[in-house]
């Protein structure tokens, strides 16, 4: 499992760094609009604040400390999956929301995921 990180304003050290799982995280179709909004809700996350709805909500079927943003775009809406740890925001996965219930796809990933990442950091 690579993990790539990224703190988007390097040299603020009091921010947390942007972790994402390399090769298995990847960038969807956004719109430049939705991905403007999603870089500033992460960059919000990064500097320590804390979003409700409508831009997220918790998502305690996935685990402890997991959210997901809400992305809105021309013809979809789209999830990212974020753990807010102590020093990091993990994206743990990212996909298109079709339905009124996160798939139990997404949620056994997003599991796996977490415990592979908390076996290594």
């Amino acid at each position: 499992m690579n993990i790539n990180r990224q703190n988007l304003q390097g040299d603020k050290s009091q921010d947390k760094e942007l972790v994402w799982f390399a090769g298995e995280v990847k960038t969807p179709p956004f719109s430049s609009e939705a991905r403007i909004e999603a870089g500033y809700l992460l960059r919000l996350l990064q500097k320590g604040e804390f979003l409700s709805m409508p831009e997220s909500r918790p998502m305690p079927s996935i685990g402890s400390r997991c959210h997901e943003l809400r992305i809105n775009d021309e013809n979809k809406t789209w999830r990212i999956v974020y753990r807010i740890d102590k020093d990091v925001i993990l994206v743990v996965d990212v996909f298109a929301k079709k339905t009124n219930k996160t798939p139990d796809a997404v949620i056994k990933r997003c599991q796996k995921r977490l415990k592979q990442y908390d076996a290594i950091y």
